[in-house]
């Protein structure tokens, strides 16, 4: 039997954004799977809806995966695609896969050769990048830095080493509610004259906010980033 095809879907970044921004191909692609792996079932479906899926949910399959999920179960969950049918992974924000779960499921299908297709759309990441002005051609992500204050600032320490000794853009990022702990510890670890990129909100048509400065300045105002989506950036002046 002719096994079936894995789909990453791209979902959205903020409440406010809408249909206009996911390529009409991938709701076309999304409107002829009947199985979905997601990271909430409810966030899944706001974002299917404001995507425009209009298929009655009661015919769809979703089976969450998340920090909960037991690791037997997620070869389990490609069994359809064994069978011949098409699976979509959606995030439950960006870019399915990155600083997300679903990459385990991707590995297991790589190993069963499963076709895997990504679809494209928002990415916090790059997008982040994009608007930084910093090093596009050597950079680094690495998730969520450590939760201790002492280890955070160590690590912190590192990442800016790194930037001088590779001409590497450090790319980084926190749970929201602990973003000002995070810009307190950077304005604290590293030297004056580093550059740090704080890109929040993105993609919010009214809230976006994406500014370039070096710590020195950064710590004569900080901003407030409580409960804020954001993506930090660490590099150096870029000349």
């Amino acid at each position: 039997m002719k096994k079936g095809t894995i789909y990453l879907f791209p979902s959205f970044l903020a409440e406010t954004n809408d249909a206009s921004l996911i390529p009409l191909q991938n709701i076309k692609i999304m409107y002829n799977i009947d199985h979905f792996i997601v990271e909430s079932m409810r966030t899944a479906r706001r974002f299917m809806r404001k995507a425009g899926f209009d298929r009655d949910f009661n015919t769809i399959t979703f089976y969450e995966l998340n920090k909960h999920t037991p690791p037997e179960m997620i070869r389990g969950y490609l069994d359809v695609v064994l069978n011949g049918k098409n699976l979509g992974i959606i995030s439950e924000a960006g870019t399915p896969c990155i600083a997300d779960p679903g990459s385990i499921v991707v590995f297991e299908a790589h190993q069963l050769d499963i076709r895997v297709v990504p679809l494209p759309g928002l990415s916090s990441i790059f997008m982040a990048l994009m608007a930084s002005g910093f090093n596009g051609q050597n950079f680094s992500f690495h998730a969520y830095l450590p939760i201790d204050k002492k280890e955070r600032q160590q690590k912190i320490k590192e990442l800016e080493n790194l930037v001088y000794k590779n001409d590497q853009t450090q790319i980084f990022m926190e749970t929201p509610y602990r973003n000002n702990q995070l810009f307190e510890s950077l304005i604290q670890s590293c030297q004056p004259v580093t550059f740090l990129c704080v890109a929040s909100l993105l993609s919010h048509d009214k809230l976006e906010y994406i500014k370039t400065k070096t710590i020195s300045d950064w710590g004569r105002k900080p901003p407030d980033l409580n409960k804020k989506p954001t993506i930090f950036l660490l590099y150096k002046l870029p000349i």
